[in-house]
């Protein structure tokens, strides 16, 4: 048993060196110019070792996006008040929240430097946890309206703002910038729950 837990405690700090290093990367060259071996060089890892974990850069990336997302479900499911019904907008603070607390990381995901392939996974965690949240209010109010188109749009405007806030270098703090976000995109989401003309 013991052996098993030393086991899962290496592996995590392999891929958390692994991970720590692509963002470092990110940061410096841009995601598109960075190989493997730039990864293996600056965690001080062997290839045996990176291609024990991941296929490629890309598999490296995908593994920190679902800890992300993970962090992110964790960070909503706390903001749910136990009998009001969740706010359909919610997702904004805890995306804004979350990126605040992991500047570094978003900066290489979201900035200049983290390039399309980043920002499409990025997208698809957001869009995600949209589509998750938003579907029962959206059968709640009987919407005729698609909880893929509902949660595309608020993905878009969410993203989009969240690039800006990075490249911006975070000039408004998480809860004001969630604030902006609501009311600018709270009266589609309201009028698609049938709440709005």
């Amino acid at each position: 048993m013991a052996v098993a837990a030393n086991q899962d405690r290496r592996v995590r700090r392999t891929c958390r060196i692994l991970h720590e290093a692509l963002i470092s990367l990110v940061l410096e060259k841009g995601y598109e110019r960075i190989t493997v071996q730039d990864i293996l060089d600056r965690a001080d890892v062997g290839r045996s070792t990176f291609y024990a974990h991941f296929r490629d850069k890309e598999a490296l990336l995908v593994a920190g996006f679902d800890t992300m997302r993970d962090e992110l479900r964790r960070d909503l499911d706390a903001m749910r008040p136990g009998v009001q019904p969740a706010d359909p907008t919610s997702p904004a603070a805890a995306v804004f929240g979350h990126a605040y607390r992991n500047r570094r990381v978003y900066r290489a995901m979201c900035g200049k430097r983290g390039g399309n392939v980043v920002r499409r996974h990025l997208h698809g965690v957001i869009g995600g946890m949209l589509r998750e949240h938003l579907r029962p209010h959206l059968a709640a109010a009987g919407s005729d309206l698609p909880v893929d188109v509902v949660a595309e749009f608020c993905t878009a405007a969410m993203l989009g703002l969240l690039v800006w806030w990075v490249d911006q270098d975070f000039p408004h703090g998480p809860a004001e910038l969630a604030s902006m976000y609501r009311r600018l995109a709270a009266p589609g989401v309201l009028a698609a729950l049938g709440h709005g003309s």
